[in-house]
């Protein structure tokens, strides 16, 4: 149960949900003297920064199953397909959708893979040295939606 919260805390404090809808209300009011600027500013911050993360977290998951498939061919199921194509279309919806962030997946690339690399040799069992220490795809080929390692 979450703890109550003392009532002369800011309503930034006290319910953050209840801020949005009061912060949003007041912007649409154009009620300028009454926004909690400095907040606001922060939070609009840190939704940019949640793009950001949404992209991170789906090309990681999408190089994990592009290794699995392509490492351990035996074993390639529906599901692992099925991310594989959810991950590069919500990719494609979140870069049409925030233009800005199209070069984002190229500046992450390396990192995420090296994550990816760590998670495919944890779920599959095989040793990390089983797959590259660099990453083997391009990047045309992870976000490519008729590409599959060693094919289909």
């Amino acid at each position: 149960m979450a703890k109550p919260q003392p009532a002369d805390l800011p309503l930034y404090e006290r319910d953050f949900y209840a801020w949005t809808q009061d912060q949003a209300a007041k912007l649409r009011a154009r009620a300028h003297n009454s926004i909690d600027w400095d907040n606001a500013a922060e939070e609009l911050e840190s939704l940019g920064d949640s793009q950001r993360n949404e992209i991170e977290s789906r090309m990681n998951v999408l190089l994990v199953h592009l290794l699995k498939w392509r490492y351990q061919p035996d074993r390639r199921s529906g599901s692992w397909k099925g991310s594989i194509v959810e991950q590069r279309n919500r990719l494609q919806r979140r870069i049409a959708k925030s233009p800005s962030l199209k070069a984002y997946p190229a500046e992450v690339l390396g990192d995420e893979y090296a994550l990816a690399r760590t998670l495919a040799a944890a779920e599959t069992d095989l040793p990390d040295t089983i797959f590259p220490v660099d990453c083997p795809f391009t990047l045309d080929d992870i976000l490519d939606p008729a590409f599959y390692p060693d094919g289909e």
